[in-house]
C-alpha cells in the first residue's frame, strides 16, 4: 500500500499541482457491490448445494466407521486373533478414508469457490473500470481492502452508485449486513 501511496505522490507531483486539481477521484466498496450482484447470489446456492452433497458423504463415512466401531465393540471378545486384526485394519482404514476425503473436499470447496465466484468479481471489476473511464476517474480506490486509511468525500466521489446502474441493479437495492461466503475472495 506504501508503494501506491508513494506512486501517487510522486504522479501528483510531476504532473504539477494545477493539472494534479483536476485529477478526479472515486471510492467503493466492492464487496459491497459484490453483494448485491444476482451471480454472487446464484453462485452462494450452487456452492451450498456442493457444500451440502460433501457434508452428506462425510456423514456417510463416519456412520460406516461408527456402525463397524459398535460392531468391533460387541463382538470383539468373541473374535478369533486373525478376525480382530482384520477388523483393527478394516477401522484403521476408514478413518483414513474420512480423514483423506476430508482433506480433499476441503481443497474441491475451495476450487468451486473460485470458480463460481471469480466470474462475478470480474463482472464486478469491469463494471467499476467502465464507470470509471466513462466518468474521467483518473483512480478508483476499493474501501473494503482496508487500504485506504482516510478520503474526503468532497474530493472523491462514491461510484457504488453508478457501478450499481451499470450492472442493472436498482438504486434502492442494498447490500446485507453479513456477507456470507465473502471471506477470502479477491
Amino acid at each position: 500500500m506504501k508503494r501506491i501511496a508513494t506512486v501517487l505522490i510522486l504522479l501528483i507531483c510531476v504532473i504539477g499541482t494545477s493539472s494534479a486539481q483536476n485529477l478526479k477521484f472515486g471510492h467503493i466498496n466492492s464487496q459491497e457491490l459484490i453483494a448485491l450482484m444476482p451471480e454472487r447470489d446464484s453462485a452462494l446456492i450452487k456452492l451450498q448445494d456442493y457444500t451440502n452433497e460433501l457434508e452428506q458423504t462425510i456423514t456417510e463415512m463416519q456412520q460406516e466407521y461408527q456402525t463397524k466401531y459398535n460392531t468391533y465393540q460387541q463382538k470383539q471378545a468373541t473374535w478369533t486373533a486373525a478376525v480382530l486384526e482384520a477388523k483393527q485394519r478394516e477401522l484403521i482404514e476408514i478413518q483414513q478414508r474420512l480423514e483423506q476425503f476430508s482433506q480433499g473436499a476441503q481443497q474441491e470447496y475451495q476450487q468451486m469457490q473460485q470458480i463460481l465466484l471469480s466470474p462475478v468479481f470480474q463482472k464486478a471489476n469491469e463494471a467499476i473500470a467502465k464507470v470509471a473511464k466513462d466518468n474521467g476517474f483518473a483512480f478508483i480506490f476499493d474501501l473494503s481492502v482496508g487500504g485506504v486509511i482516510y478520503f474526503d468525500e468532497q474530493v472523491s466521489v462514491n461510484i457504488l452508485p453508478m457501478a450499481k446502474s451499470e450492472l442493472g441493479i436498482p438504486a434502492e437495492k442494498v447490500a446485507p449486513t453479513q456477507l456470507p461466503g465473502m471471506e477470502q475472495q479477491q
